[in-house]
């Protein structure tokens, strides 16, 4: 089926796929999207990465990928032109070269559904990303420049207006004021259109990086440096309410399945075993460690146990510590 923008209901979701982890992580992304989303209209792609910047075979394995065409997943294929193994983050952003230029909702692999996008209200010219994030980057060094002058450095240096993207609620470098997403879904109204720009900024920042930002690690966060300013640039910005049900009641970004366990809702949780349970899907997931460990043995629910999901660490790092010296730290 087609998509247009005046049809809101005919959008394209995708994630990418490729060998090991993910391939099992997109097991459980699109059969618990289809258990969520019986009526959806649009395309289930997954973007299959290749090429030369890959040292180790990247197509998924032949029984994952029959399960995932019975899912009514399309496969589309891409070749890293700029990133690769060295930064596999990257691969979100040179897929969408591959994707139709039409309106599109991009999730993260380690992704559960739990109700339908239906519910929410996407306006696919506004485009957004998810705010469960915590302050991961700038690091400002002592001497500064401090976020202002940081992110300011690269509104500037692609023509943006600054101020019109700060959330003045917050105080002057106090990190939440600036606009800063996790890029674990992205939507916008042309896949070609907003990867075109999401891969010139994110180049540009890696490649010609502004003298501002010479204190700064780049890598992992690249993605998520140059999302805000593409979003910002396509008059998009912070989600508002009618987008809730992701990170929510629709969607969860998960990271891990030891975190899905130890941290997430009963609904993410029931899905994700829901759809593990048939012996075909569990024949496949058993090859993968986390799943046959946390999913099939009980080891998940264990852990589930140990953990007061009203009283969790505030930063996800001391909970991974806190999981690790259970030695359940599997992904």
């Amino acid at each position: 089926m087609g998509t247009s923008a005046d049809n809101p209901l005919d959008y394209n979701v995708f994630c990418v796929v490729q060998a090991g982890r993910l391939e099992y992580e997109a097991i459980i992304f699109a059969r618990s999207f289809r258990a969520a989303n019986p009526g959806f209209r649009g395309r289930l792609l997954m973007a299959e990465p290749s090429g030369a910047r890959w040292s180790q075979p990247t197509q998924i394995s032949g029984p994952v990928r029959e399960l995932l065409l019975a899912e009514g997943v399309e496969f589309i294929p891409f070749e890293n032109q700029h990133f690769g193994e060295s930064y596999p983050q990257g691969n979100k952003i040179e897929a969408m070269a591959a994707m139709p230029g039409a309106p599109f909702i991009f999730f993260d692999t380690d992704t559960v559904f739990t109700g339908p996008l239906a519910s929410v209200a996407f306006d696919f010219h506004r485009p957004s990303a998810s705010m469960r994030r915590e302050g991961t980057w700038p690091a400002p060094p002592l001497y500064g420049p401090g976020y202002t002058g940081i992110w300011k450095a690269l509104y500037d240096r692609f023509g943006l207006d600054f101020e019109s993207s700060l959330d003045l609620s917050q105080f002057d470098e106090h990190w939440e004021r600036y606009l800063y997403f996790n890029a674990g879904w992205f939507f916008g109204a042309d896949a070609q259109a907003f990867g075109e720009r999401f891969l010139h900024y994110a180049h540009a920042i890696r490649w010609d990086t502004p003298d501002e930002l010479a204190c700064q690690s780049l890598d992992p966060w690249l993605d998520q440096i140059a999302l805000p300013l593409v979003i910002h640039s396509f008059g998009g910005g912070r989600p508002g309410p009618d987008l809730a049900g992701l990170d929510g009641d629709v969607s969860c970004h998960y990271r891990a399945l030891p975190l899905l366990y130890a941290r997430e809702g009963d609904a993410a949780v029931e899905m994700v075993e829901q759809v593990c349970a048939p012996n075909p899907v569990k024949k496949i997931l058993k090859a993968y460690e986390p799943a046959k460990k946390l999913i099939y043995q009980g080891k998940g629910r264990a852990l589930r146990a140990m953990f007061d999901r009203s009283a969790l660490p505030r930063r996800e790092q001391a909970l991974r510590n806190a999981i690790r010296r259970e030695g359940l730290w599997l992904r």
